[in-house]
């Protein structure tokens, strides 16, 4: 099934829109002829990776119709600035309270795949993965994430049912990486993989003994990252985590690990620049 055509992003049109127009928008009602027609035109101001564009027309849908929405470029797409998005036709009014979600969701999702995409191509011809993590804005997890693999990225988990990941406070629950592992062994369904985060070397010798299937690296320097692969040999995946940017992601990458998970990707993906000019018809 299509990412937007799931019941969370229409439940979260239709909350965000109620959030944003409360009983109605005072100000075009009090400044716009309910009458005029309009022709909205979005624009970007920079260079980017486009993300979200279905929303737009199930934006306009949500908000009661009306509104003909004509697209000009599809996710994915690299776009300049001064290049056009969409075209929305229709009543001024209605174009006018759909604006801010509109522009707001384009900018934060088309942010999230121009940064991702920036991740990718600076590690590439490397062999690895760039991916996301669970640090999402609640309730917009399933767009990030869509946003994420629009850049050009994969995906973690998406939710704590869906992948086995012991971090440190299940080793330190469970009595140690060796119990951790054996007791997720036990009762993982059948084929699930068991992911253990190591923050030394000294764990990840302790997860290779216990035989843990992928092996995190956390927040660890470049240099025993790659001694910690040299370690592992190809006894289990390798993922790196924790102080990476595109300074570094380079270096993280050429020390041979399989996946790089970066948490800013979603959390802290800055806003690109998109905007709305209204003409009347």
């Amino acid at each position: 099934m299509d990412v937007f055509d799931l019941v969370p992003v229409d439940t979260l049109i239709r909350t965000a829109l109620a959030e944003d127009i409360g009983a109605g928008d005072l100000t075009s009602r009090l400044t716009v002829a309910p009458e005029a027609q309009g022709r909205g035109e979005i624009t970007v101001k920079e260079a980017l990776v486009v993300a979200g564009m279905p929303l737009v027309r199930k934006i306009c849908e949500a908000a009661g119709g009306g509104v003909n929405v004509q697209e000009l470029a599809m996710d994915g797409a690299r776009v300049m600035s001064g290049d056009g998005l969409a075209v929305l036709k229709g009543p001024a009014r209605k174009l006018l309270a759909t604006e801010r979600l509109i522009l707001n969701l384009l900018q934060h999702l088309s942010g999230i795949a121009t940064l991702t995409s920036r991740f990718v191509t600076a590690v590439a011809g490397c062999g690895c993965r760039i991916v996301d993590t669970r640090k999402t804005i609640p309730g917009l997890r399933t767009l990030e994430k869509y946003a994420v693999r629009v850049g050009g990225g994969f995906n973690h988990r998406h939710r704590l049912d869906d992948g086995i990941l012991i971090k440190n406070n299940h080793i330190t629950a469970a009595g140690g990486i060796g119990a951790a592992v054996l007791a997720a062994r036990v009762g993982a369904p059948h084929g699930l993989k068991i992911e253990v985060e190591c923050s030394t070397l000294g764990e990840v010798n302790e997860a290779l003994t216990a035989r843990a299937d992928i092996l995190l690296l956390d927040n660890m320097a470049v240099e025993t990252m790659a001694e910690a692969v040299r370690r592992i040999s190809g006894r289990a995946v390798v993922e790196a985590s924790g102080g990476i940017d595109l300074d570094n992601v380079r270096a993280v990458a050429e020390a041979g690990v399989d996946i790089i998970s970066i948490g800013a990707l979603t959390h802290s993906a800055p806003a690109v620049d998109i905007h709305m000019t209204l003409f009347l018809e």
